[in-house]
């Protein structure tokens, strides 16, 4: 698993993280995801609320693209990797504690994203280099 810096758990949880995906035919999906959070070093998690488009195919691939960009600074990152999906125990309910505090909607799983790819997103000519690899 590739592993998140300060730096990059910083901007995660100071910026509007957009999540992709893609269906069965390869269509890409893009949204927000307001509950994008730091789970460890290794790992980032969301509460899925809505049951969707990108809940559908994280549950037919289990791969997902997190893009987080600082906008004023003309800096990003792109974290790539695969999820698991929890509907009870610890981690649920830790997400369900997590909405609660924050007067957001019940959560219908907590989405735990292993980051086992990091990209650069910056402007410029560094823009898409691979940082880590797993």
């Amino acid at each position: 698993m590739a592993t998140l810096t300060q730096e990059m758990k910083d901007m995660i949880g100071s910026q509007l993280n957009f999540l992709a995906t893609a269906d069965e035919n390869g269509n890409p999906q893009v949204g927000p995801k307001g509950t994008m959070r730091v789970f460890d070093d290794h790992h980032l998690i969301y509460n899925e609320e809505t049951g969707r488009h990108a809940w559908h195919n994280l549950q037919n691939n289990g791969k997902a693209a997190v893009a987080s960009v600082d906008r004023s600074k003309l800096k990003g990152f792109r974290f790539e990797g695969t999820v698991e999906i929890h509907k009870d125990g610890k981690i649920f309910d830790d997400a369900q504690a997590f909405a609660q505090s924050k007067h957001l909607p019940a959560a219908i799983a907590a989405v735990v994203i292993s980051v086992d790819r990091i990209i650069k997103l910056d402007a410029g000519p560094n823009a898409g280099t691979v940082i880590e690899e797993d």
